[in-house]
């Protein structure tokens, strides 16, 4: 994770948003929820605007051994103020679990497939999403990726949702630490990464091989589709191999944050 939140600190520093480079106003982000606000104060990647938290929350980060100082995590924000429950409340969509803490910032600095899979030592496996949509199992996947050391999780611009809010609450912090690479053609990506050595892997619980050590060449990408429709014809044809993932008699399938996790999981102890 450390040589992630270096790469993300270098292309910071090199990288600004196009339309700030324009003078038109950078689009901003809400982040919410005690664990994913936290990380994107500690993470120097972020360019963060306005940070609003109840009193609760603010004792919360005061009194917790876990979280960096109070004044230091302020420091990178541009401006801060305590209110109201009802005031965030407001602001957000009926329903979403803020915890008393609301971000508004800067999206990350956008990296290229090059920049983020470049295999190197090791053997974390990449993520490629076939248009999932849901917010909650894109963030459920990128926790489970920073939980087994993945090293990005490669996303559709079209078909997937944005970098925030409920997504974000759902990875739990794994948004600043994992790269989110968004792509315009999945195929053409798939491709891209077959030629810089990965072994494509495409989860099928209609395939006839198990998803085990025996049957994986190092480095990994695994292939996972959306709720439903799993994998598209062409996403099929351009893996290396399909497999699956053993369940009980009584279970055909799994969601789809549940079989990326329990892929990883396996990727690991076969290791």
């Amino acid at each position: 994770m450390t040589t992630i939140m270096s790469s993300n600190r270098r292309i910071n520093q090199r990288a600004k948003n196009p339309q700030e480079k324009a003078g038109k106003p950078a689009p901003v982000e809400q982040i919410y929820g005690f664990h994913p606000v936290v990380a994107a104060l500690s993470n120097p990647a972020r360019r963060n605007r306005r940070l609003l938290m109840t009193q609760e929350a603010q004792n919360s980060l005061e009194n917790n051994a876990e979280s960096p100082d109070l004044s230091e995590l302020k420091s990178g924000v541009k401006e801060w103020q305590t209110v109201a429950r009802p005031e965030i409340d407001a602001i957000l969509p009926s329903g979403a679990v803020h915890q008393g803490l609301l971000l508004e910032c800067a999206p990350l600095p956008a990296l290229s497939l090059d920049e983020a899979c470049s295999p190197g030592s090791g053997k974390a496996p990449v993520l490629l999403l076939d248009q999932v949509s849901d917010p909650h199992n894109v963030g459920a996947i990128l926790r489970s990726a920073a939980a087994f050391g993945a090293r990005a999780v490669v996303i559709q611009e079209r078909h997937s949702p944005a970098a925030t809010g409920a997504l974000a609450k759902a990875a739990s912090g794994a948004l600043e630490t994992v790269p989110l690479v968004r792509v315009t053609n999945l195929s053409r990506a798939m491709g891209q990464l077959q030629e810089m050595g990965y072994w494509l892997i495409g989860l099928d619980s209609d395939a006839d091989m198990r998803l085990g050590g025996e049957s994986v060449r190092h480095p990994v990408a695994l292939v996972l589709g959306a709720e439903g429709s799993g994998l598209r014809r062409l996403t099929r044809e351009n893996c290396d191999t399909l497999a699956a993932i053993k369940l009980a008699d009584s279970m055909h399938s799994l969601n789809v944050s549940n079989a990326a996790a329990v892929a990883l999981y396996q990727l690991t102890v076969d290791d």
